[in-house]
């Protein structure tokens, strides 16, 4: 079986940054694509066959798609990517032939690993790290690997750019219980490197362990607006696909990631533009998808790292975005970025709703009211919810200005509990003392995320402002999805965060 562990873009996690949009190449634009599957000083055993055609992937996607010119894009295969080179290119070909503005992007697919912590700045111990074509095995550790805060001083000089970052190898410390004896001893295809004279995990000294290096070691670039694809949460293996030839395979995640930006494949609810929740939710679909079918997969869960706002916003740029029926226009661009190629979103506020979430309705959350989906202003209603799974509601009013009232959780309900599976839960009921009344103009939708985990979700909703409070929608729905996607570590094998979602939409008149 051919394996390739991967984690949550290590802990320089949060690397990267917005997913570089199609637009008329720029001189300056600048990509490295670095593949590693053979290795100069390594036992075959960790020789990958994927990285030589991810390559290719990746520069198809950039030139067919994202516009950049074919002499932008520098790459290095195998002997040509070694340590010195690789970052000699980061530093001259990305930061010295780059200005603020321009485009960056900066993909990775080979080895990953762990080294001791050399300077005191990771939670854990150990830095994450790069494994270039001449790694050597030390007596006690890996030598001339390139680390996480190597990567970091190139970002710190890349400051301003449009940088797109992406990880195609895996950095966990310590992997999935089912597969911890195999990773010791190294599997073929898996990418990852195990420390020299790794033993085994002690599931009784793991159980239980709760650290998600891309939240707790560089939390301050996703501040700054950087975002990180990777193809795998922490402590998870990722994988070739190896029901294709040798020859033919290619990265489970890179091959997700390619085909949601080169087609509308990713494109959830049709509406001609592919959002980050949207492509997201796609590559963990099909990633979920492979490991249904490998008895060794176990969850597989790829990442994103990003300001929320941004999940609404197109990876590609939607053809004729300048299109317009009846004068008016499908899309807008994006508020608040700061460079020369902007990404687009819904213009139509609820249109967007989906666009935020990006995953697909699947029936389990229904919302209805009392009253038939087209009311006059001032008509009273009351709101059902029902989930097939128990979980806790957040429930959110959308309407076509782009406002949003969290209506549940909220101060004047007696009780907050999470509902039981498939039973309705009616707002506002006997306790509130008034009713809902239907308000402004034009089309709305309610949207009820039941969040299955114990997740503290105080932070996106609290209770104090329900009802209370207009807020801006899309943003408030982004710091919420957000929060949904990252992993739940309820033991050492981490999965995404379970929940649902459903929506209602309504007229008023």
């Amino acid at each position: 079986m051919s394996a390739r562990c991967r984690k949550c873009l290590f802990g320089f996690a949060t690397l990267a940054c917005l997913v570089a949009l199609a637009a008329p190449a720029s001189a300056r634009d600048r990509a490295l694509l670095v593949g590693v599957g053979n290795y100069q000083n390594l036992s075959p055993k960790f020789t990958l066959n994927g990285p030589k055609n991810d390559l290719v992937a990746m520069q198809t996607l950039l030139v067919d798609k994202l516009g950049f010119d074919a002499s932008s894009i520098r790459v290095l295969k195998d002997e040509q990517a070694t340590r010195a080179e690789i970052l000699s290119s980061m530093n001259t070909w990305l930061v010295d032939e780059t200005e603020p503005g321009d485009r960056v992007y900066i993909y990775f697919s080979g080895h990953g690993l762990q080294v001791k912590d050399a300077d005191g700045d990771e939670e854990d111990g150990l830095d994450e790290a790069l494994a270039p074509f001449d790694i050597a095995e030390g007596e006690t550790d890996w030598q001339g690997v390139i680390l996480d805060d190597d990567i970091d001083q190139v970002l710190e000089r890349l400051d301003g750019r449009a940088v797109t970052m992406v990880i195609d190898a895996c950095h966990s410390g310590t992997i999935s219980r089912s597969l911890s004896d195999d990773i010791a001893t190294g599997i073929e295809g898996a990418r990852f490197l195990p420390r020299p004279n790794a033993k085994p995990v002690e599931q009784t000294l793991t159980r239980g362990l709760r650290i998600d290096l891309a939240v707790v070691d560089k939390p301050t670039l996703v501040e700054t607006g950087v975002t990180a694809w990777s193809a795998a949460a922490p402590y998870q293996v990722a994988w070739d696909d190896v029901r294709l030839p040798v020859k033919d395979r290619h990265g489970v995640f890179t091959s997700a990631f390619v085909a949601g930006q080169m087609s509308n494949a990713a494109d959830a609810n049709g509406n001609g533009l592919t959002s980050n929740a949207e492509l997201l939710e796609y590559v963990k679909a099909q990633s979920s998808a492979y490991c249904a079918s490998q008895d060794k997969c176990g969850n597989l869960d790829p990442q994103l790292e990003a300001k929320a706002q941004t999940l609404g916003d197109s990876v590609v740029v939607p053809e004729k975005h300048e299109a317009g029926v009846d004068g008016q226009a499908r899309y807008q661009k994006s508020e608040g970025q700061e460079t020369d190629h902007p990404a687009y979103q819904d213009a139509n506020a609820v249109d967007s709703v989906s666009d935020i979430i990006g995953k697909t309705e699947t029936g389990d959350v229904e919302v209805s009211i009392d009253r038939p989906m087209t009311m006059k202003a001032g008509e009273a209603f009351k709101l059902t919810v029902a989930s097939e799974n128990g979980g806790n509601l957040l429930l959110f009013d959308i309407n076509s200005q782009g406002k949003t009232t969290q209506i549940f959780p909220n101060e004047f309900a007696r009780k907050i509990t999470p509902l039981a599976p498939g039973v309705p839960l009616t707002l506002p009921d006997e306790y509130y003392g008034f009713d809902f009344e239907a308000a402004g103009e034009g089309e709305s939708a309610f949207v009820a995320f039941v969040v299955d985990d114990a997740v503290d979700l105080s932070e996106v909703a609290p209770r104090t402002r329900g009802l209370k409070i207009e807020l801006d929608a899309r943003r408030t729905l982004s710091d919420v999805v957000a929060r949904l996607q990252k992993t739940s570590s309820d033991d050492l094998d981490t999965r995404g965060i379970r929940w649902s979602v459903g929506t209602l939409r309504y007229r008023v008149e």
